[in-house]
């Protein structure tokens, strides 16, 4: 399999850690790439951005238009929503990605997997089948797959790693009430989530971008000690 496409965008100096962030549906990853400045990371962070674009494929809801995305919906109820084999080629091609930066020298413990609304089911799935432990996790306004698979297939690698999930309290895209059931179902299986909510519909907001910052800031840039 080819490795994701992707917009890379470098550390200053050294990269010395990763974030890797999924786009939503119809997007690609030039569409969160203009966020990075806005983190106001450090000068010095050494962190590199890489924004995966999605295959293009037909999309149900859509009337069958092709476009960006990790998988296919076929309906709008969320139960359904996320086509589960389509959900498993996409999370096999992003664990690809990660494989590869670890392979070139990022240790998996300095990399956080990112995504919005299917990125971040993308993330969601992935969280807790990798087999290697992350730095961090963050799902955006966004859902889970298959949750009632959760219990059978996770591992406890990722038990321990910090897992923001925030969500807009008027979303009419994905409901929040469907972040608050991602939120419950990890929580319930033992994983370490926090649950950030935001007036704002299906985007991101000014205040979230900053807890975004201090979360990425807090896990690449604190000296971990052994």
């Amino acid at each position: 399999m080819a490795l994701l496409p992707f917009v890379d965008v470098k550390a200053q100096g050294d990269s010395r850690a990763a974030v890797v962030w999924l786009h939503g549906l119809g997007d690609s990853g030039h569409g969160f790439a203009p966020i990075v400045p806005e983190l106001r990371l450090p000068a010095d962070a050494g962190i590199r951005f890489l924004f995966p674009h999605a295959p293009e494929r037909p999309v149900t809801v859509n009337g069958g238009m092709r476009m960006r995305a990790w998988y296919d919906i076929k309906t709008m109820d969320l139960t359904n929503r996320a086509d589960e084999a389509g959900v498993r080629e996409s999370a096999a091609a992003v664990q690809q990605l990660l494989d590869k930066l670890i392979s070139d020298g990022i240790s998996s413990e300095r990399i956080i997997l990112a995504g919005f609304s299917q990125g971040g089911v993308i993330a969601l799935h992935l969280l807790p089948r990798l087999p290697y432990k992350l730095a961090g996790v963050m799902a955006l306004s966004t859902y889970m797959c298959a949750p009632d698979k959760l219990k059978d297939e996770s591992n406890a690698i990722n038990k321990a790693t910090p897992v923001l999930v925030a969500h807009g309290s008027q979303d009419p895209v994905v409901p929040m009430a469907a972040g608050q059931q991602a939120y419950h179902t990890l929580k319930n299986a033992g994983f370490n989530v926090s649950w950030h909510d935001y007036r704002m519909q299906h985007s991101v907001c000014a205040q979230e971008v900053a807890d975004i910052s201090s979360f990425i800031q807090r896990r690449l840039l604190t000296e971990v000690t052994h």
